[in-house]
């Protein structure tokens, strides 16, 4: 946990750093280099953690199904601008099985589908987008939202996962970087990014409910817990005996 604690400070102050250096050359040329750092040291964070995890092998079993799972879906969706059935399935993983667990499906879903849909400098941008989609969709969980604000959760995401790819766009083949030339990438999407989010509420309303009862119904039977038993929760054997009297 302490090496968590101090990888997260220092990206923290790396990003900061980044930032006064930016502002005091006024050189926003390095938006690409921050973005790239901030989104390589996250996803190192979220491997880390999922590595060290106290996770069975049953349930690492059941993401890298899931994963696999949520890649395949995407592939034959390729043709049809937008919708992707894998948002949801990333959500629903990260509702169920937390943060990281959402991540690493979220991730691992670009990394394994672009093996068939081609890679290239968006790869990292669609684990990094996908990935935040599945480690905040905990959230939900954690204050019990379900339906309405699960589906308006896909919706957002709709947009969010187009702006996140829209960013290595204005980095690669925009100039100059201007905050009038950003505001027009991010726009221009506003058609694929509706469509994506269309796709996301409709696959949550017909499915989402189904899919995470099934995925808790898994994570109920593989999931362990393990707890330290103190002095006191020990009963003397003759007293286990009367009990049992």
């Amino acid at each position: 946990m302490k090496k968590i604690q101090r990888y997260i400070i220092f990206l923290t102050v790396i990003t900061i750093i980044t930032l006064i250096f930016i502002i005091t050359l006024n050189s926003y040329d390095l938006w690409g280099l921050i973005t790239l750092i901030i989104m390589i040291l996250t996803m190192g964070i979220m491997y880390y953690k999922f590595e060290n995890g106290n996770i069975t092998s049953k349930e690492i079993s059941l993401i890298a199904i899931l994963s696999g799972f949520s890649s395949v879906s995407r592939i034959p969706f390729a043709a049809v601008p937008s919708i992707q059935p894998c948002t949801y399935i990333i959500i629903c993983s990260g509702y169920v099985f937390g943060p990281v667990a959402g991540f690493m499906v979220g991730s691992t879903t670009a990394l394994i589908s672009n093996m068939f849909l081609g890679h290239g400098p968006w790869t990292l941008f669609q684990m990094f987008g996908w990935g935040l989609a599945g480690a905040t969709a905990s959230i939900l969980q954690k204050f019990h939202i379900k339906n309405t604000g699960l589906i308006l959760f896909g919706v957002i995401w709709g947009y969010l996962f187009g702006w996140i790819m829209n960013l290595w766009n204005w980095f690669a083949y925009i100039y100059p970087h201007t905050m009038q030339t950003f505001v027009f990438v991010m726009m221009s999407s506003a058609w694929f990014d509706t469509l994506h989010a269309i796709g996301n509420a409709l696959f949550l309303i017909f499915l989402g409910e189904k899919t995470i009862t099934i995925l808790k119904r898994y994570k109920d039977r593989f999931h362990i817990e393990y707890k330290e038993t103190t002095k006191s929760t020990i009963q003397p054997r003759h007293q286990a005996l009367d009990t049992v009297q």
